[in-house]
């Protein structure tokens, strides 16, 4: 994949190209961006119980996410991801976790109700509003319990911007609506504000 694929007006073919492109670089990160979760996977579990649950990471990068749930007592995590070259770093970080290559926007190879709890972390500020509702839809969909995003939350970092513009992310609408957003998909929604521009928006099914 060339890096006319940068340019693309394709968002997917854009994303595809930065995210295998940083993939070996996230691999060395990987520790260190779980150590940078910790402080969200704390103020969740104060809230939801983890505990023996079934649970989806939807565009888990090399998984550091989805791994903490784990570690806070979920019986099984599997992490889905487009990028394949991620998808090999995160079955090389953690072994312990179920990995498959699905498109979030259409999780067709998922039954309805196939997990307890389904997350994504910084995932759906780097797509428009119409992709976001196409991804919550499809996490609503194969989820029992709860949808979890993890993602940008009040104030974010100049250097975090900056990395934003360069990606062409939505984050600011983001930031601005997706509350919003949350509470047309979820009967029940609670927003956790981590710190240091970082959130959690909680769905509950039931």
């Amino acid at each position: 994949m060339g890096l006319h694929h940068y340019f693309s007006s394709n968002p997917e073919k854009r994303a595809k190209f930065i995210f295998n492109l940083i993939a070996p670089v996230y691999g060395h990160l990987d520790k260190a961006v779980a150590n940078g979760f910790n402080r969200s996977i704390l103020k969740l579990t104060e809230n939801i119980d983890i505990s023996g649950k079934n649970v989806l990471d939807i565009g888990t990068g090399t998984g550091a996410w989805g791994s903490l749930f784990l570690k806070s007592g979920a019986k099984a995590v599997t992490g889905a991801d487009f990028s394949h070259k991620m998808i090999k770093q995160a079955k090389s970080s953690h072994p312990d976790m179920v990995f498959i290559i699905a498109d979030a926007k259409d999780l067709k190879e998922i039954p309805d109700n196939s997990f307890d709890i389904v997350t994504a972390s910084y995932v759906l500020h780097g797509t428009k509003q119409d992709i976001r509702k196409l991804i919550l839809s499809e996490m609503k969909r194969v989820s029992k319990e709860y949808v979890v995003i993890h993602d940008f939350m009040g104030k974010t970092h100049f250097s975090i911007k900056i990395l934003e513009w360069l990606e062409r992310s939505d984050f600011v609408n983001f930031k601005r609506t997706f509350s919003e957003e949350m509470k047309a998909f979820f009967p029940e929604t609670v927003d956790l504000d981590v710190g240091d521009g970082t959130g959690l928006y909680v769905g509950r099914l039931k």
